[in-house]
């Protein structure tokens, strides 16, 4: 009898180390982590990045490198460290409990206030990198793999329109070729235009009127908050853009939410002609073949964007659906209580989360935020709708605490007015981070996600 409370006592223990070993291996994981991302002003892919390139690593002489860039591959040792760590962690075979994963959101939180500060968008602008983009875009045939992979954690603003052009296909890779597709790409456009906007209504179908009027409509309601977006010549812009492109597309036509998602293409292909800040840009001086150039180039990229998640804008948007269920199941492994919380309250994911995908969060998050958050969108290329879970999961459950103390009419007021209007860089940084960590650790373990 007392063998038997021996080995008992024997077992538990072994069980309590067992226990204590994995909750010790992910807290280490967790804790290389926020030293990246505090060394780092950025976090966001270069988490798991192992590439280096010893001939980029000496900034400009004007560039203060802090003291954690003084090692570049030291840095690279980490992140291979923080990639094979996570990748044990994910491990199927291991008992870890998903739920602490609760922890981390929280420890990561507190990480968010210890990150440096930068209106620039830290590292999108700072010298090393700007080297390294100007060295992938210098060679006579982009490498887009590793444009993709440079572009998942900032662009520079002013290298953004070519940049964007590239990563959507829109642009070739061959630089001998780039100018002539561009006109030929633009003259396109302008022959759309004249085929389907530059007509009376005399012309139109009356389902082709409504959509006009529709779009006329929606577009003085585009990014409100900005003033840019008021003025008239703007919105003539949007709205043949719009038509345009719906017209093109009968399988989904216009449907509301494609106007925001035109306005980041608009702002970032305008920054080729204008300069300072959005809030302080006008049009009306633009030469009538900027403005058509500026057109075209959003008309294109839109659909290039559009072209990767056709079914979320067909009769009642099946892919938006599907990926709100992902969602939800995906905040029930990571954060259980939220999802218990949110169920009791009888909330329903798509009661908030089906503008976040219709949109993309331009409405949810300050707009001179929305480039950067699009550098990541784009980088992913085809794999952004799935990516684009992982993102909103980490997005609803920055506020993780605070959810479980709401009630439902509480819940659907504060999901439909999220406090984001102070965010900076960092606080979007936080969350991509999350995302990319999440969807390391879950998108290569499906047993994470099964019932």
């Amino acid at each position: 009898m007392r063998n038997n409370s021996h080995n008992n006592e024997k077992d538990q223990r072994r069980k309590e180390s067992t226990i204590s070993g994995l909750d010790s291996r992910f807290n280490q994981t967790l804790r290389n982590v926020q030293g990246l991302l505090k060394g780092r002003s950025i976090p966001g892919k270069i988490l798991l990045t192992r590439r280096s390139d010893p001939s980029l690593q000496e900034p400009s002489p004007e560039y203060e490198r802090s003291s954690s860039f003084k090692d570049a591959s030291s840095s690279d040792r980490m992140a291979k460290a923080v990639e094979e760590e996570v990748q044990s962690t994910s491990n199927p075979n291991k008992n870890i409990n998903v739920n602490q994963l609760k922890t981390s959101t929280s420890n990561i939180e507190n990480t968010s206030k210890e990150v440096q500060k930068s209106a620039m968008g830290a590292r999108a602008t700072d010298s090393a990198r700007v080297m390294k983009f100007t060295k992938v875009l210098s060679g006579t045939t982009v490498i887009l793999e590793n444009l993709h992979e440079l572009a998942w954690s900032g662009v520079p603003d002013y290298m953004r329109p070519d940049i964007w052009r590239l990563l959507l296909g829109y642009a070739p890779p061959n630089s001998d070729r780039r100018e002539g597709v561009l006109r030929r790409k633009r003259l396109e456009y302008l022959d759309c235009v004249s085929q389907c906007y530059d007509i009376p209504d005399s012309d139109r179908s009356d389902d082709e009127i409504n959509m006009l009027r529709q779009i006329a409509v929606d577009c003085p309601r585009t990014v409100p908050d900005v003033s840019f977006f008021q003025e008239p010549q703007v919105q003539k812009s949007l709205e043949r853009i719009l038509y345009t492109w719906a017209i093109r597309h009968p399988a989904s036509g216009y449907v509301q939410g494609i106007n925001d998602l035109a306005t980041p293409f608009l702002v970032v292909f305008l920054s080729e002609y204008l300069e300072g800040g959005v809030d302080g840009w006008s049009i009306s001086n633009l030469s009538p073949e900027k403005i058509s150039n500026m057109e075209a180039d959003c008309y294109w990229c839109l659909s290039k964007l559009l072209d990767g998640m056709q079914d979320h804008y067909t009769f009642a948007q099946p892919g938006i659906q599907r990926l709100v269920f992902k969602l939800k199941e995906l905040v029930r492994r990571i954060d259980e209580p939220v999802s218990r919380h949110m169920e009791e309250q009888g909330l329903e994911y798509l009661q908030f989360a089906f503008r976040w995908f219709n949109c993309l969060l331009i409405r949810e998050i300050p707009f001179h935020l929305v480039t950067r958050l699009w550098d990541t969108y784009l980088a992913e290329g085809d794999a952004l709708p799935d990516f684009l879970v992982y993102i909103f999961a980490s997005f609803l459950l920055t506020w993780s605490d605070k959810l479980q103390k709401l009630d439902f009419q509480e819940l659907v007021m504060f999901l439909q007015h999220l406090p984001t209007q102070n965010w900076t860089h960092p606080e979007l940084e936080m969350v991509l981070s999350r995302a990319f960590m999440w969807h390391s650790m879950f998108n290569n373990s499906p047993s994470h996600l099964a019932n």
